[in-house]
């Protein structure tokens, strides 16, 4: 059974349609900032992405590993992937192998995760660096992955900073909670968290980049600082999963 229901997929002329709306509305919320559109293209088949790709887009987010492994292969080779997904380290070695041109892990939640990604970069990358972002759990969900705000996130950014040189801490990132209709808590809280990481590694803090907000909030997200916002479905339509057999 294929892993893309192509059928269900947007014809070529809503994904440009889709496209342009949406960069579009990242333009005016940005109100002349940059602002990184990430494709969040899980289920979709790499018709799809060729399609935004012919558009101009170049950051694609994959949440599987295997997943982005396949695309990256068959899609070209200037797109600058991001894995956006729950990693786990024994699928460390699969990620940096198969995918040279893997541009950012935004899921760092843990000492043990960056020192398997640095070691990976030294075996598998050619000692080539790579970028990261560490995850924050914000709302405090048990079920999302991310380290806690405050103490724990700091501890991680120095761990990164002082033990993992091939390791580029180039920002943080939350999930959050679907909340649309408010001023989201979890934009606010990964701000701070963004605050004492710079003031702890002595950096600047726009050196550091926040990736927060998806299809349902990603213009609030940019208002309260985002600059980065990951958007799937408003992009691609909802997401396909094969039945189970």
């Amino acid at each position: 059974m294929s892993r893309y229901d192509v059928a269900s997929e947007p014809t070529a002329a809503q994904l440009a349609e889709n496209y342009k709306h949406v960069t579009a509305a990242v333009r005016e919320a940005a109100a002349g900032r940059a602002v990184s559109l990430v494709a969040v293209s899980k289920t979709k088949s790499p018709a799809c992405l060729q399609v935004l790709y012919n558009e101009g887009q170049r950051l694609f987010g994959e949440n599987y590993v295997q997943e982005l492994a396949d695309k990256a292969k068959e899609l070209p080779q200037d797109i600058a992937w991001r894995f956006i997904g729950h990693l786990q380290s024994n699928k460390v070695k699969e990620l940096l192998s198969e995918t040279p041109n893997l541009q950012v892990i935004e899921t760092v939640d843990s000492e043990k995760l960056a020192n398997k990604i640095h070691d990976g970069c030294d075996k598998y990358r050619g000692g080539r660096p790579i970028d990261v972002y560490l995850q924050v759990n914000t709302s405090g969900e048990e079920s999302k992955s991310g380290t806690e705000p405050g103490a724990a996130t700091v501890a991680l950014a120095r761990h990164i900073n002082e033990k993992c040189p091939l390791l580029v801490l180039k920002g943080l990132m939350t999930i959050g909670m679907p909340d649309y209709t408010s001023t989201p808590e979890n934009f606010s809280c990964l701000a701070r968290c963004r605050e004492e990481v710079a003031e702890a590694l002595q950096v600047p803090v726009e050196s550091l980049e926040l990736s927060m907000g998806m299809s349902g909030d990603f213009i609030n997200a940019i208002k309260m600082g985002s600059t980065s916002v990951r958007v799937g479905s408003s992009l691609f339509g909802a997401r396909y999963y094969p039945p189970k057999s």
